[in-house]
């Protein structure tokens, strides 16, 4: 299994519109062969900072989905609100910690 970090400044002012277009974006995608699950979040403190963590059963899934051209539909989609190139980190997995007091 692997983590794809997806991290993405919009331009200030488009933060809506982008976030309505990562929705579909993420829709589409849960339906890619190898994804896991996924999720969209926004920085705290710079609220045009957002970042997509998905989970994928290998690389390979994940540059299918990359390469596919339902991908790059969607993200010609958001591209207009982009003010850089998105950038990716492809992590896995060393060790698991899980806090067994947090219940």
């Amino acid at each position: 299994m692997i983590r794809v970090i997806i991290e993405r400044e919009i331009a200030e002012g488009l933060e809506q519109y982008y976030e309505a277009a990562i929705a579909d974006l993420l829709g589409v995608m849960a339906n890619a062969s190898g994804y896991v699950s996924g999720e969209s979040s926004v920085d705290i403190h710079r609220p045009n900072h957002y970042v997509v963590i998905t989970r994928w059963i290998d690389e390979a899934a994940w540059q299918h989905w990359y390469q596919s051209s339902e991908r790059q539909e969607l993200l010609d989609a958001i591209r207009p609100f982009l003010l850089k190139e998105e950038k990716f980190t492809l992590l896995k997995q060393l060790i698991l910690h899980r806090d067994e007091s947090a219940g």
